[in-house]
């Protein structure tokens, strides 16, 4: 005679104020050996309302076998608005109906949801249990799970091109189709910008500095960075300062040889040398740093307010002096030399090597938001959480490590490309890199991404500014690095055995195909597959890095070193001078191995940022965003 089974489960609703809904809710248990018919929920007194639990019986006539499933269906009650259900968890208390049972015999299993359910999803199907890897499934039902998930996600989940030869985005267009567990409402504070609303309006040209400065005296009277930029931005020690610790810390590299292409003899550098050198020993003792803006060359210029605007592709030579501060010591503002391209010097007239300057910072704004920002850490983020999505299903390890840092730039990275990077959108009224130009840079940029670019001691050391004094973004980012690479490392360790286990792992090895087959061209040095634990260890550390600690460095700082405009002009309205100017930019962590390497890395991470700002607030100009936050979210999990 088949034994009956008796479940009592018990639904809960995440206690958000907005998580309830009128919908009905159907319930199925799924076992190795059977399944239920679905059972109304909210049936009679019980009600889907924030924080509630509604407990339903569940009887079957023979076993399941093994629970491994739970099924939920939500469908709109008529009459009643359609609102989506946020479900935190079901827990299912098995109780065997056979002689000699008692109830302290029966199981409980939870079943882990927290996300949205709307009644156009259909079934959505809850597991219980541990992360896993698909070779260490046991139950038929579970691997077919995993895989109905991937191909409904894939259905939904397309990818799409943005702009040819840059990474690919998803193929939506407005928030609805991101869905509500794709979306998220801001809850941040959000910068004070109220003095500068009004001025989105303005369309005429400013006349002086008096009127910039009557304009920060409002606009940046509580921001304490932005005075000293106010303070410093003409001080050739303060130029080389933000190309090392500013919000574009990535461009500037350490050289060996001259581009051929910037005009300089070493008897026009000699007076900026240290008295005895040459400029052959600087370049051999590594004194002699470069900024080559040469991606913005030929882009076509925006109209701004119905004017054309100009914009250039400088080379700046900067040299480390015997004071150990970086100076700018030559500017070219265009990449190809001749009578019209001059090389501007700090020998020459104040208002000319300063307009040099400005052209350089206006660059630099267009590098920066363009590349550094939004290419290399809004992209990206995309990028990997497609993918992600798409190849690696919610109980794969790697799928709940990444999303926390990934998914938010789906939803940041629709509305950039709808208002910001769209007509009448921010960059085609205010910025000399308009539409026309934007597909240009992204494009140009895109072909310049190396792996070893994206990992932080890799990268520093190519360019040669991990030893730079005073380069603090380069020393609190490798802090960083290493402590999430260890972090990762234990994680990877606990599900990956061994090398040959991340080999045969299909899931992993499709997901890194995908990247790479809507990301990356071969020569760019990324992975084509992973041969090793540690290859997997890095990579994923380097996407972590990626999506928060380096996108916190270069987006917090924007408007401490933008708000006095002349730091970082957003368009040149005349073109560069041609003559010398004297004649004229989420883990669930249940599992205790799991907390206790979340605690280890916050811990570290904590002590990095105390570190941090114990030493920033002894530096004479200092840079407090570099340090909390910099980890800001490093570990959002």
């Amino acid at each position: 005679m088949a034994s009956r089974e008796k479940f009592e489960v018990s639904v809960h609703t995440s206690p958000g104020p907005t998580s309830g809904t009128f919908s009905h809710l159907w319930l199925s248990l799924i076992g190795s050996q059977g399944e239920t018919p679905p059972t109304r929920v909210n049936e009679g007194e019980c009600h889907l309302l924030p924080g509630s639990t509604c407990p339903v019986l569940v009887q079957t006539d023979s076993s399941l076998g093994r629970l491994v499933l739970v099924r939920l269906r939500l469908e709109v009650q008529t009459g009643f608005p359609n609102l989506d259900w946020h479900c935190s968890h079901v827990e299912v208390r098995r109780q065997h109906e056979r002689p000699g049972s008692r109830p302290e015999d029966a199981e409980t299993q939870v079943f882990h949801c927290d996300r949205w359910l709307q009644t156009g999803d259909g079934d959505m199907e809850l597991r219980s249990g541990k992360l896993c890897l698909l070779m260490d499934e046991t139950e038929d039902k579970l691997k077919q799970q995993r895989h109905e998930q991937l191909t409904h996600r894939q259905k939904l989940i397309r990818w799409c091109v943005f702009v040819d030869g840059a990474p690919h985005c998803v193929d939506m267009n407005t928030l609805s189709e991101l869905g509500p567990n794709l979306s998220f409402s801001r809850t941040s504070q959000q910068l004070n910008v109220h003095y500068l609303k009004g001025f989105t309006g303005r369309v005429q040209a400013w006349t002086s500095f008096s009127e910039l400065e009557a304009m920060f005296v409002h606009s940046g009277h509580n921001n304490d960075i932005a005075k000293k930029v106010r303070g410093h931005w003409k001080d050739d020690w303060y130029f080389g300062q933000q190309c090392v610790n500013g919000s574009n810390p990535l461009l500037l590299r350490q050289i060996r040889l001259l581009p051929p292409h910037l005009s300089v003899t070493p008897d026009m550098l000699r007076p900026f040398l240290p008295e005895g050198s040459s400029l052959e020993r600087e370049l051999q003792t590594g004194h002699i740093y470069l900024l080559d803006y040469e991606v913005l060359d030929g882009v076509p210029a925006n109209v701004v307010n119905g004017r054309q605007t100009f914009v250039s592709a400088p080379l700046c030579l900067l040299h480390l002096n015997q004071q150990q501060q970086l100076v700018p010591i030559a500017i070219q503002l265009q990449q190809t030399p001749g009578p019209e391209t001059p090389v501007f010097l700090p020998s020459d007239p104040g208002c000319d090597w300063l307009l040099a300057k400005i052209w350089v910072r206006s660059a630099d704004f267009q590098y920066h938001q363009l590349i550094s920002h939004y290419l290399r850490t809004h992209m990206m983020a995309e990028l990997f959480c497609v993918a992600t999505l798409r190849q690696l299903p919610d109980v794969h390890p790697l799928h709940q490590l990444l999303m926390p840092h990934v998914r938010p730039s789906l939803q940041i990275n629709l509305q950039a490309r709808t208002l910001l990077l769209a007509a009448d959108g921010l960059f085609d009224k205010m910025v000399g890199c308009g539409l026309k130009a934007i597909p240009v840079v992204l494009s140009r940029a895109s072909k310049g991404i190396r792996y070893r670019s994206l990992c932080v001691p890799e990268d520093l050391s190519d360019r040669g500014v991990d030893k730079l004094p005073q380069s603090y973004y380069a020393q609190d980012a490798l802090r960083v690095w290493r402590a999430l690479h260890r972090f990762v490392v234990s994680w990877v360790d606990l599900y990956y055995h061994a090398d040959s286990d991340a080999q045969r792992d299909p899931e992993l090895q499709h997901w890194l195909d995908d990247i790479n087959t809507h990301g990356f061209t071969r020569s760019a040095g990324f992975p084509r597959v992973f041969n090793s634990k540690a290859e997997v260890s890095t990579y994923v550390t380097m996407i972590i890095y990626t999506c928060s600690a380096q996108h916190a460095a270069v987006n917090f700082s924007q408007l401490d070193f933008a708000l006095w405009t002349p730091n970082c002009p957003p368009a040149m309205m005349r073109p560069p001078p041609q003559v010398p100017l004297c004649h004229y930019k989420e883990a669930v962590f249940r599992d205790d191995a799991h907390r206790r390497l979340l605690e280890e890395v916050q811990a570290e991470l904590e002590m990095i940022s105390e570190d941090i700002s114990e030493r920033n607030s002894h530096l004479e100009l200092p840079y407090p965003y570099l340090c909390p936050r910099l980890i800001d979210n490093s570990v959002n999990i």
